[in-house]
């Protein structure tokens, strides 16, 4: 596991913004994020899942996040930008942005691979990533530290079998990456890095390994240190590099 201890205020007076905030990884780095002081921007496409997250930061008594019911798969250009002007208008600026929400797809080989399917993994992991991205970077640049997370896989660097559409997605995430990186290397003190979670105890591993026992996996909450490390400023500096939480 990546080794790495946080202290409680890392996240201070830091607006974060999750996508798919209502569960699994996503909903425990939303967490972590607010117990470490962070404002958080839950976005997902269920809102009742969204709320659940929302209602559990309050009750803890962190600080109170924002539910962002936003639907990757059918967004429109238009309301990338209606979400940017939004955060600009209620926190002026944001210093993190959690890419975390991702669909798996079919797993099946490229000949029996549907151009339809296809499209809809890359549109979900692809093309929303780069939209968000592309329209929250002028906020960004206002923070005087920020850091954009990628969520990569082990099939996103190495190619097999069978995860045709996902795997795909996953290179193109560790691509949009790097050319950030460089992009903004000395030009903007925002940084990006991307993790690989690794084997983790959520209900898409559970999809794509239906014979493995899950409890053989850590839970999303056992492979936050990497997810804290590279929100926080301990990771200064640090950009372009791909990570893995386990």
């Amino acid at each position: 596991m990546f080794d790495y201890s946080a202290r409680p205020e890392l996240l201070k007076d830091r607006v974060i913004l999750v996508t798919g905030a209502g569960r699994g990884i996503g909903a425990a780095a939303a967490k972590t994020y607010a117990a470490h002081g962070a404002t958080v921007l839950l976005l997902g496409k269920t809102e009742a899942n969204l709320t659940q997250v929302y209602d559990e930061i309050e009750a803890a008594g962190y600080p109170q996040p924002a539910v962002i019911p936003f639907n990757l798969e059918t967004a429109l250009p238009h309301q990338y930008d209606e979400l940017a002007a939004m955060i600009e208008k209620e926190f002026g600026h944001l210093d993190g942005l959690l890419h975390n929400a991702s669909i798996i797809g079919p797993r099946t080989p490229i000949e029996q691979l549907s151009g339809e399917n296809f499209m809809r993994v890359m549109q979900v992991n692809v093309n929303a990533m780069f939209m968000l991205t592309q329209t929250l970077l002028p906020l960004l640049k206002l923070s005087q530290d920020a850091s954009v997370v990628f969520t990569s896989s082990s099939v996103g660097r190495k190619g097999r079998a069978y995860w045709g559409a996902y795997g795909v997605s996953k290179f193109a995430t560790e691509g949009l990456m790097q050319t950030l990186a460089d992009e903004l290397d000395g030009v903007a003190p925002v940084r990006s890095n991307s993790i690989n979670p690794g084997g983790t105890r959520t209900s898409m591993r559970a999809q794509a390994y239906p014979g493995e026992n899950p409890l053989n996996n850590p839970t999303p909450e056992e492979i936050m240190p990497v997810y804290l490390y590279l929100m926080g400023p301990d990771s200064t500096g640090i950009n372009g590099q791909a990570f893995n939480a386990q």
